[in-house]
């Protein structure tokens, strides 16, 4: 039975035996209230404290599950044997709905709808009209942010330790990917359901190809170009093909302070002076001593081999390494996200192209549908942190050992990332943000008759 934020009536509790056994009466939206007697579990209470606490009881093990009482007493003798009203509450959903996949002929939507932006921009203009213009801060005076450059480097390097531990895990945990399309499974056997969109699949009646995948299918590789000034002019159509191209995450960290010798940036050391909208001049530095040789704030990582990447030796060593790739993969997500907040990245509403700037550049590349009406430019506009780091979602096995996903009992199942799949899988603990999507409390059938009784 699903629980989310209900409210319980607690009765019949006060048997002084160890494990008395309940029941709760759950009132839903509908106003109709239904009794289930539950397994023996055991309540304690925290003296001085508002919350009871449930251990012992099964469905409770894997939730953020607390039990608030209404009353002020602390007497606990007198509570234990009088009827009480408890709020259940939780910390994360117990169930959610998986990403939407949005089709090719789709739009991506604003993260912020306009009709909000434009009044923003109002209120912004009454609030400014009649004081004098203030100083643009960084990183839009062409400086950067100082208190952001140690972050910036903990997102590069967290990049690169994600990379390398995944290159020694794909060696001890079976990830298979299709050969006709990008989807992806961790497990032992390929998913059975019919869901391949790729070339010939009504010939195959949607049936995937299994294939073993590679860190470039688990990690989706999205490339922007690479800026010398990041308020420079926008990269023309002519000269697409002589700026080079490097993973996103690499450019944003590389703005945000990061120095890589192999991809020179102009640092400012004065604010650019503006003269319009859209043209400035850079301050004179003339007057100040010698920059010194820039070097890199903290030691750089660099990515392993896949010939050199050596695999866990023992189940110990497996497990500490999901663990440690586990933090490597949020410590970046969460990293970029602020990074994300002070330096601009767009990205196209028709095609996955990401360009970490104040605007987007001009080339002409667009693919997507009916490019042919915008002369292949781009849609650009305010992108998100799954637009810069796509994390690409599997079918999440409950039991590795057990028996193989059914085609008929797809509902049940729940979804993860890639990334995420694959460290359980190697012995990692669940992170509590990505249980509702993985539906943990929610009982598999074990049967398909049995599935046909589910309410």
């Amino acid at each position: 039975m699903l629980v989310s934020s209900s409210v319980a009536t607690w009765t019949g509790c006060g048997s002084s035996s160890k494990y008395p056994l309940c029941t709760m009466a759950f009132f839903h939206s509908k106003s109709r209230a239904s009794s289930i007697r539950m397994e023996p579990f055991t309540v304690s209470f925290l003296p001085g404290s508002e919350f009871l606490e449930l251990s012992s009881f099964h469905s409770f093990q894997h939730s953020n599950l607390k039990l608030r009482h209404s009353f002020k007493s602390r007497a606990t003798s007198r509570m234990l044997h009088e009827p009480h009203a408890l709020v259940i509450t939780n910390e994360y959903p117990q169930n959610a709905d998986f990403p939407r996949n949005y089709s090719r002929k789709e739009k991506k939507p604003f993260p912020i709808p306009i009709v909000e932006l434009r009044r923003a921009a109002r209120e912004r203009l009454k609030k400014r009209k009649g004081q004098p213009k203030g100083r643009a801060p960084p990183p839009k005076n062409g400086l950067i942010v100082q208190s952001l450059v140690p972050l910036a480097y903990d997102v590069f390097n967290a990049r690169i330790t994600l990379i390398n531990n995944l290159k020694k895990l794909l060696k001890v945990v079976p990830v298979h990917a299709c050969g006709w399309c990008s989807e992806l499974h961790v497990g032992p056997e390929g998913h059975p359901f019919k869901s391949c969109k790729g070339k010939h699949a009504t010939l195959r009646k949607g049936l995937h190809l299994w294939t073993n995948a590679a860190v470039e299918d688990v990690l989706v590789p999205t490339e922007a170009y690479h800026l010398y000034d990041p308020l420079g002019k926008r990269i023309t159509h002519e000269e697409r093909f002589s700026i080079p191209r490097i993973p996103a995450v690499m450019e944003l960290c590389i703005q945000a302070g990061v120095y890589v010798s192999e991809y020179p940036t102009k640092r400012r050391r004065k604010p650019i002076i503006r003269i319009g909208k859209r043209e400035f001049v850079d301050a004179d530095e003339s007057d100040l001593p010698d920059p010194p040789p820039e070097v890199p704030l903290k030691p750089l990582l660099t990515e392993t081999p896949i010939s050199k990447a050596v695999a866990p030796a023992n189940e110990e060593e497996k497990i500490l390494l999901a663990e440690e790739t586990l933090q490597a993969w949020e410590r970046m997500r969460k990293g970029a996200k602020k990074l994300m907040q002070m330096y601009r990245v767009r990205v196209c509403g028709y095609c996955p192209e990401v360009h970490v700037g104040h605007s987007g550049h001009k080339a002409q590349n667009c693919g997507a549908h009916k490019h042919q009406q915008r002369n292949g430019q781009h849609g650009w506009q305010s992108a998100v942190l799954d637009d810069l780091i796509p994390p690409r979602y599997v079918w999440h096995v409950p039991d590795v050992e057990g028996p193989p996903l059914t085609r008929e009992l797809r509902n049940f199942y729940g979804q993860a990332p890639a990334v995420v799949e694959i460290c359980v899988q190697a012995g990692a603990a669940v992170p509590d943000h990505y249980k509702s999507t993985m539906r943990l409390d929610i009982g598999i059938p074990s049967s398909v008759k049995e599935a046909e009784m589910v309410v």
